[in-house]
């Protein structure tokens, strides 16, 4: 039954970022961490969801759309970004990497599937423009439904090594290509489309936590997979 409130939207998106975290928790058990080290990071990620939460909920990104850079960026993105880069180029972060397996990648993008349901309801309450939903410029939810079945390649290693790169490369083009719209069509000094009807979710709670926390995890589950991908050669020696 589609859902048809925003208290149903909300619920949906804060399932998608728990259904996130819990992907993230099967990574760190693939990677065959120290417990100690698999607790902390739990609780980091956990922490940094609350902390976002906390900001969109109390107004920080939504209630300075002039500010420049904008809040969003400067506070949830750039530290994410700044994470993803320490991890691919520092060694303990490639080390990390080395140990982490193809399959437990690759479904951390089954997210994106409900994130497109989300969106489309957020278009449906006037709080998303039309060219973020798959009605309009957003391919997302073809990235996430082929997961289902790369996945399930990979269990069954049926999987080659130039599908999954080229299946990871479409993958960041389409992530790419609902950033850009996002970021261009949210009320700030850059905005530069939908301005009839602003991206202004993404500025509340709890939908800041896409930006912050949900497309971090899927780009850095692609630059990752690829990573492993070039390394190893054939992706079924990374399943667990």
């Amino acid at each position: 039954m589609l859902l048809t409130d925003t208290l149903s939207s909300q619920i949906l998106f804060l399932a998608c970022v728990f259904y996130t975290y819990a992907l993230l928790l099967r990574v760190l058990l693939s990677a065959g961490l120290h417990r100690r080290t698999r607790i902390l990071t739990a609780f980091v990620l956990f922490d940094w969801i609350l902390l976002q939460g906390l900001l969109s909920w109390n107004g920080i990104y939504s209630n300075y759309p002039q500010a420049m850079p904008p809040y969003l960026l400067l506070f949830a993105v750039f530290p994410c970004v700044l994470v993803i880069l320490v991890l691919m180029l520092s060694p303990s972060g490639r080390r990390f990497q080395n140990s982490l397996s193809q399959d437990t990648l690759v479904l951390i993008h089954t997210v994106r599937i409900p994130v497109e349901f989300g969106l489309y309801l957020l278009y449906r309450h006037q709080l998303v423009p039309q060219l973020m939903t798959f009605e309009g410029r957003n391919f997302d939810i073809l990235a996430g439904l082929s997961a289902l079945l790369m996945f399930g390649l990979l269990r069954t290693r049926r999987l080659n090594r130039m599908l999954l790169i080229g299946w990871n490369v479409i993958g960041l083009v389409l992530l790419l290509n609902i950033v850009v719209h996002g970021l261009l069509s949210a009320p700030s000094p850059i905005q530069q489309l939908a301005f009839d009807q602003p991206n202004v979710a993404l500025l509340h709670f709890p939908y800041a936590l896409l930006p912050a926390f949900i497309v971090p995890v899927v780009l850095w589950a692609h630059l990752s997979s690829l990573r492993l991908a070039f390394r190893q050669g054939d992706p079924q020696h990374t399943l667990t």
